[in-house]
């Protein structure tokens, strides 16, 4: 099972990424300290939000109800998932997420010098 420690291996170890808190949470940022956030860990450690087109977020609940979900009223208005870190498949899916979200957040300057890293978003 996929854990807070490992989100944060993973988040830390994607190019240009710093943690920092966000609404008293840690919150991994793609581009240095002022750079977007494109992951963060709820308070409990066990669910994580991540970037996510709106138009891709009802296929992806739909298809996987236990793994994905949104929180009404909280991520109504913005591209964001959020994913339940029992329900993975284990630490390849955890990186594939967040390597997608944080292609979506990372600027264009980090993208461009780190290509394999870089390539078409979606989770």
């Amino acid at each position: 099972m996929a854990t807070a420690d490992d989100v944060r291996r993973i988040a830390l170890s994607l190019p240009g990424t710093v943690e920092k808190p966000a609404w008293g949470l840690p919150a991994f940022r793609a581009g240095g300290q002022g750079g977007r956030i494109f992951a963060s860990l709820d308070e409990d450690d066990q669910v994580i939000g991540v970037i996510c087109p709106k138009e891709d977020r009802e296929g992806l609940i739909s298809a996987e109800p236990g793994k994905f979900f949104v929180r009404p009223g909280h991520d109504d208005g913005y591209a964001w998932l959020r994913v339940r870190l029992a329900a993975l498949d284990g630490e390849d899916e955890l990186r594939a997420i967040l390597v997608d979200s944080w292609r979506q957040a990372a600027p264009r300057k980090l993208l461009d010098a780190h290509p394999g890293t870089a390539g078409p978003p979606g989770v």
